[in-house]
This record gives C-alpha cells, structure tokens and sequence, in this order.
C-alpha cells in the first residue's frame, strides 16, 4: 500500500532537490489547468496506462501522486503500484496542503517552460517587433523571412501570411539556406510568445549574422491587432545545402562551448540503460517526426527539438534524471540541450554519433500500454459495430479527448471520461450491448473492466479503435452534442474557446508575462543565465 507524504516534506525535496522523484498530478487536465503544483506533471488518471510507462519508465523511481482531494491519488497509487512501481507516496492533504507550505498554484500548461520563456526574453532582451510593425514593413516590401516555429499541424491551422513553418530545432539547422543574405530580417513567430522568443534567441546564440526579431504574442498578437491569419498552408524551408549544414554544425559547436552541452558516446548510453535500477534515463531523437519514422536509433523516443523546450514536463516526468538527445548532425540536439540546460536541467547530453552506422528502426514511436496483462476484453469489428448500430443494438461511448471527439467520432458515440464512469454510465440508455471506442483502442481495452462494474449491458471494445472505423470509410460526425461529462479533460487554448476569442487571448498573454514573478516566489525552479558579450539589443 502506498505511503503518505506530508506537505512540508515535499516542499523541502521540491525546494532543495537530492535525487530522482516524479510529482504526477492525477486530475484531468483542465482541472489541473486551474490550479496546480509548479513541478508536476500532467498524467490524467483516466489515461494513466497509456502515458505513465513514457513519462516515468523506472519502476523503483520516488513518485508523489497529488490531486485536489477528491481521491483519484489513492486510485492511481493503487495502480501505479499493480504495474510494478515500488516507491509510491500520496501527498497527504493534496495540493491545498502546500500552499500552506508557501507553494504556488499555477494555472494553465507547460507552465515551467512558458515562464522559461519569459526570463529568457527578460534576461536576454531578446529583440521583438510589434504585429503593426511587421505589417508595414511587409507593405514596405521589406527584404525578410518570417519563420513559424510550432510543429506543422498548428502550422497548417493558422500561421502570419508569408510565414513558412521551421518548428524550433530546425531554425538554426536551416538559416543558412533559408536567409544566405545577412540583410535579410528574420521574424520567428509561434501562437503566442514562449516559441517565438526560444527561436529568435536560438538564431541569436548560434551567431546568425541576420537581424533576428521574435514577433511579440504571435498569431495571437497578429489577430489582436485586425490582421488577418492564412490557414492550411504547407510552406516548408529550401533543401538544404552542403554550406547550410556545414554553417549549422559551426553554429552548434559555439553553442556547446557557451553552454557546457556535454556529448556521449552510444556504448555509454547502453551502460546507462543496464543502471535502469538505478538512475531514469531518456533518450529522446529531436529531429521531426517524419526523419524519426524514416529511421532512428533503437529505443529512441519521438521529441521534436522545439517542442521539447516548449512542453518539458510532459516528456520528462522525473527530475534528476539523465537526458539523452540524438539527431543526425548534433546542431538539433545541441541547440535543444542548451536550453534544457539553461532550464535548470544538469545531466543532459547529446549523443556524439547520431544515428551511427547500425540498423535503425523505422515507424512511429511505440506505445507501451500497461495493465493488459495479454487479455483481450471482448472485441467486435468495425463491420461487427457497423451492423450493430444499423440494428439499434449497441451504444458506443468514446474515450478520445474531447478535442479529438469534437473533431471526429462514429455517428451517435457519446463523450465519456473513463476516471468518472461511476457517475456517467448509468445515465446512458444502452441499447443491447455498449461498446467502448478510443483512437487507436488500447484505453479503451483497459477501460472496460471498469466500464462492466457501472452497467448491466455487455461490454465490447471495437478493434483498432476509431482509427479502424475511419480507415474503413466508415462515416463519421462532429460536434459535442452528446457529452456524458463536462469538456474538463483539456485545457482550452485560446482559439477554441466558443465565445469571447479575444478576451482569451489577451487573458492568455497577460497570464505568460505574469509567470516569473510567481515562479520566482515558488523557489521550485531554478533557471541558469549565461552573460555574453556583444548580443544583439531589443528595439
């Protein structure tokens, strides 16, 4: 049975670090987003089996589970304890309790590399332009570049016209190529401020000849502002040439000269991987998702560069823990390591041979779902379901996200929160049988135990998930309009609010500006500043 932690002795491990330990918060996101300890990581209850063997893969590493008091702690103990984790804690009196230690409670996400972000900008004086400003020097005919730093999909949802998608890692990989003439400007944006101030510094510290501007709130700013936003675009940078990647490499070294980014060799991370009793190792390829799919080192993960930087505590959740980065060149890897370094992160390295010389392996990143134990529940097909719903004769409840289930569902499916299936399926009226859906159909194998003991019907689970229905041709809807529970599984950004989209934004900006001082009160973090001479100064 798992142990108890008092909030004051958290604190003290929280404000004075010594070893490993993984603080997961178990509520679901956007009821984490409302309020949550600085440190912790994002691991809903209702998805823990398919998220926790990535987030924190040492089975004996220290893990305090935390909630708002309302018991999920105790049922995600329970079973991170059935999987084989060994060194348990539920912090006792939840999070309330340590505010009464002189903890923050932060709202939003990523909140430790958002306001990474901002004491980046503050301490750097990263140079900045005003959406008004880029657009009369666009009308201007202005001799520039306007790089977009997310991944490509939110690229592709809205991006300042002109602007081609470089997500973070790739900017100082591709610059050269991109912008050859040192006169020409070069504006990084994101949606709002964190990636575009991590960008523009990342050009600025490889010693990019250009003047290098970050666009002050990004397309949030550029929307604010009545500028107008493209959607669906696909601009991608130039091939790159043999002089780009040379620059690269040139620009990486002087990076890991100021920074301290230390390389390893791959039979070092092999010795590391045999300590698993020991220490947690990641080890994370940076480079985009489809380089990784083409071919990557074994037992490698997926972690865009940018991405990375941008979203820390959701890709590593111990701390104190070894971190490994791998590209093909070293110039991704470094770049990122730096500032996980400036981050306040200590034992980060970059892999000295990139991808070697051995057999790499090829696809997406697999996903190690615990709790299956090699049981099946019952399954039915895709054509199975498909005759079932035409007869009337089964109910199917959707385990996607509520993003994912606003965008694409099997016609008739209702939304539904595993964690909250005491309370939500004995309100449905099942038709015969009730079939459980989830993307790819693994949450929803390792629900329906627990959907059985909420019904009376049969539980089935469609084989493959949505995914299969939709690969089928199988039609599909939108739309919320049948929720079994309130939209609290995400945190809304700004543009998916339904109403008042402006008030959003600006609420979302002012909350990005205000984080220093608030992490600065915390004393959990603690980022590194590293002075230089002759860097470029703010407008």
């Amino acid at each position: 049975m798992a142990s108890r932690i008092a909030a004051a002795s958290l604190r003290a491990r929280l404000t004075r670090p010594d070893g490993e330990l993984a603080l997961l918060d178990v509520r679901e996101e956007g009821v984490f987003s409302r309020g949550h300890l600085l440190t912790a990581s994002s691991l809903p209850l209702s998805r823990l089996e398919i998220r926790v063997d990535a987030l924190v893969p040492r089975r004996n590493t220290a893990i305090v589970v935390c909630d708002g008091g309302e018991g999920l702690a105790e049922r995600a103990a329970e079973r991170l304890e059935s999987f084989g984790y060994t060194d348990v804690s539920i912090l006792d009196g939840g999070i309330e309790a340590m505010v009464a230690e002189g903890s923050v409670l932060f709202e939003g996400v990523y909140v430790p590399s958002k306001a990474f972000g901002e004491f980046v900008e503050h301490r750097y004086d990263t140079p900045r332009i005003t959406a008004a400003e880029l657009a009369k020097l666009r009308d201007a005919g202005t001799d520039m570049v306007i790089l977009d730093s997310r991944p490509l999909r939110e690229y592709r949802r809205m991006n300042i016209p002109d602007g081609v998608s470089v997500p973070g890692a790739e900017l100082v990989h591709r610059i050269h190529d991109i912008a050859p003439s040192p006169d020409t400007l070069v504006v990084v944006n994101c949606a709002g401020r964190t990636r575009s101030i991590i960008g523009a510094q990342s050009l600025i510290n490889a010693g990019t000849p250009n003047r290098v501007v970050a666009l002050e709130n990004g397309t949030m700013g550029w929307n604010l502002a009545g500028f107008q936003c493209e959607h669906g675009q696909e601009r991608r940078p130039p091939t790159m040439t043999e002089d780009g990647k040379a620059w690269g490499r040139e620009a990486a070294a002087r990076v890991a000269a100021r920074f301290g980014v230390r390389k390893v060799d791959w039979a070092t991370v092999e010795r590391w991987r045999g300590e698993s009793d020991k220490r947690t190792l990641y080890v994370f390829d940076v480079r985009l998702p489809e380089d990784y799919e083409a071919g990557h080192r074994p037992g490698t993960r997926s972690a865009q560069g940018g991405q990375l930087v941008q979203s820390t505590d959701s890709y590593i959740g111990t701390r104190g823990s070894r971190v490994v980065l791998v590209d093909d060149d070293g110039v991704r890897a470094t770049m990122s390591a730096s500032w996980l370094i400036q981050m306040g992160w200590e034992d980060v390295y970059v892999l000295d041979e990139g991808l070697g010389t051995g057999p790499l392996e090829t696809g997406p990143e697999p996903v190690t779902v615990l709790g299956l134990d090699g049981k099946r529940p019952a399954m039915v097909s895709v054509d199975e379901l498909a005759a079932m719903l035409e007869a009337g004769k089964a109910t199917v409840v959707d385990l996607s996200t509520s993003r994912e289930h606003k965008s694409k569902h099997i016609p008739g499916a209702w939304f539904a929160i595993r964690s909250r299936f005491a309370s939500s399926l004995p309100r449905l009226d099942i038709a015969d049988t009730l079939v459980l859906t989830s993307p790819d159909g693994a949450l929803a194998q390792v629900a329906a135990a627990e959907a059985e003991a909420c019904v009376q019907a049969p539980v089935k689970v469609l084989d493959g998930g949505t995914a299969a229905w939709l690969a089928a041709g199988r039609p599909k809807e939108s739309g919320l309009e049948r929720m079994l529970d309130s939209r609290d599984d995400i945190y809304l950004l700004p543009y998916e609010h339904e109403t008042e989209v402006e008030k959003a934004m600006k609420a979302y900006l002012s909350w990005e500006t205000a984080l220093v001082p608030q992490v600065e009160e915390d004393g959990s973090a603690s980022f590194h500043y590293f002075p230089t001479e002759g860097s470029q100064t703010s407008r």
